[in-house]
């Protein structure tokens, strides 16, 4: 197989490639991975964000990717309607989240609630003969780290942020103790990962100076632990079907927070929510999702990051907490435009509102799962949904869509050889559809 791989793409590598323009690569491309003429009509397809700023945004680029966009409704959160724009590939995403909003408004929506700005980035130095005089002696030049980070971005001080504090850690690592410096930094409406890089990279020539040892790491950590979003609702036990619905949705949850193979795919079912947002409006998806799963990890055990209970009436509370490290200027948010038309969609204008936004959605995603799995189970509104994909997989087009679908679930078969042989039926015997 192997063999038959290199026949087909001969090298990947291609010194210069990267200095090609956009035409040259997929010239190249072609010539390469024996494309077609439609192939290369494809990627060189405008969409949305212009091919002249994805060129500019990564490197190699040849095209750009199209995913659905979607607007999920009826979201009350902290008193505010909210129509939300979502990136996603999987059916019933989009459906679920409206319809999990629509219940919480009965008990007057989701409040949510994000912290500061808050990000921490890293200084790791080693080689150091006493770690302990090292931090003595770099906590005593606190102000000057501060004074010195904070003047790489001055804009950001004017508006009344930067560094917070200056921590030291002396870690015992496998080879060797290592002694870290965190800066702690209010990013306000940034994500800030470039923020506290520059900040890191200015600090660590006088961490070396001061101390004799050598730097090596200077980034920062995704784990926002500092830079959280809390959300909380509650759903009458009558919307949701009654007190026995309830009770299937704590046992579900309980499920999570006593199994660990449970709770990453009910977390899973969070970040389907607080991705596909996150993916329309321009963030660090990979970000986002590290910080969420290291989160859920802190106390040695992977946890749900949400609780899930039923009050004195019998209704049912909802309750998440995960970091959110979410901007809304900078990066991607201000270069690609369809994250400046989701952010327009939304009506945020900080990044603490987008969190709230986020996490509000994070929270509602995780209720239509949970209520679907004490129910009829995930499968019901997810197949139907997925069997439009494979209808259109097949090759079905128009009308031929919803009758290959229905065919299918009359059939009870959700596979793209059923989908293949329905379509071919139909269009052996028009009159029969």
């Amino acid at each position: 197989m192997l063999d038959r791989c290199l026949k087909t793409i001969g090298t990947s590598r291609l010194p210069g490639f990267h200095k090609l323009s956009m035409k040259e690569r997929l010239l190249k491309l072609k010539e390469i991975a024996q494309l077609s003429e439609e192939d290369i009509q494809l990627l060189s397809r405008e969409g949305p964000l212009p091919l002249e700023i994805a060129d500019k945004m990564i490197e190699n680029v040849v095209g750009t990717f199209a995913l659905p966009f979607a607007i999920a409704t009826n979201f009350l959160i902290n008193d505010k309607d909210y129509l939300i724009p979502m990136v996603i590939e999987e059916p019933s995403v989009v459906a679920a989240a409206s319809n999990a909003a629509r219940m919480t408004r009965e008990g007057g929506g989701i409040r949510a609630q994000a912290t500061d700005s808050i990000m921490i980035s890293q200084i790791q130095l080693v080689k150091v003969p006493s770690p302990y005089t090292a931090k003595y002696v770099i906590l005593e030049r606190k102000q000057e780290i501060m004074d010195l980070a904070n003047s790489t971005n001055p804009i950001l001080t004017k508006v009344g942020g930067g560094v917070r504090d200056v921590e030291v850690n002396v870690l015992d690592s496998p080879v060797g103790p290592m002694v870290i410096t965190n800066l702690v930094v209010d990013v306000k409406d940034a994500m800030g990962a470039n923020t506290v890089n520059t900040m890191a990279e200015a600090v660590a020539p006088l961490i070396e100076k001061w101390t004799g040892g050598k730097v090596y790491l200077r980034i920062i950590s995704n784990l926002a632990d500092r830079r959280l979003v809390r959300a909380w609702t509650r759903v009458p036990k009558d919307v949701l079907g009654g007190e026995e619905v309830v009770d299937g949705i704590v046992y579900a949850w309980a499920f999570a927070a006593a199994d660990p193979y449970r709770a990453a795919t009910h977390n899973k079912g969070i970040m389907n929510g607080v991705i596909a947002v996150a993916l329309a409006t321009g963030q660090d998806t990979r970000a986002l999702e590290a910080g969420a799963h290291a989160y859920a990890s802190r106390s040695g055990k992977y946890s749900p990051l949400s609780v899930w209970e039923k009050d004195g009436n019998g209704d049912l509370v909802g309750y998440l907490e995960m970091p959110m490290a979410v901007g809304v200027i900078g990066g991607a948010v201000k270069v690609n435009p369809m994250a400046q038309l989701s952010l327009k969609i939304l009506g945020v204008k900080t990044a603490k509102e987008l969190a709230e936004v986020m996490g509000a959605v994070g929270l509602a995603q995780n209720l239509a799962a949970l209520r679907a799995l004490a129910t009829e189970g995930i499968q019901r509104g997810h197949m139907k949904l997925h069997a439009r994909q494979l209808a259109i997989t097949a090759g079905a087009a128009g009308k031929e869509v919803d009758v290959v679908v229905e065919e299918m679930i009359k059939r009870g078969a959700i596979r793209l050889d059923v989908a293949k042989e329905i379509l071919e039926n139909i269009r052996k015997n028009p009159s029969s559809s």
